[in-house]
């Protein structure tokens, strides 16, 4: 008597996708990355002028 052996769960086939990437939102299309900061303290945006002034404007 044979037994079949234990069939093991597959990985799924990659799947071609045919949608147009320029209707997707890219991470460069937000504000994300652009000198934006999630802080919105008085303080931390005065450590930062602070940090980032150039050396001209002492």
């Amino acid at each position: 008597m044979s037994t079949a052996p234990a069939s093991e769960p597959r990985e799924p086939k990659p799947v071609l996708v045919f949608d147009d990437p320029l209707d997707q939102q890219s991470s460069d299309d937000t504000d994300r990355g652009w000198g934006e900061r999630g802080d919105r303290d008085s303080a931390a945006d005065l450590k930062r002028f602070l940090d980032e002034k150039p050396p001209h404007h002492l």
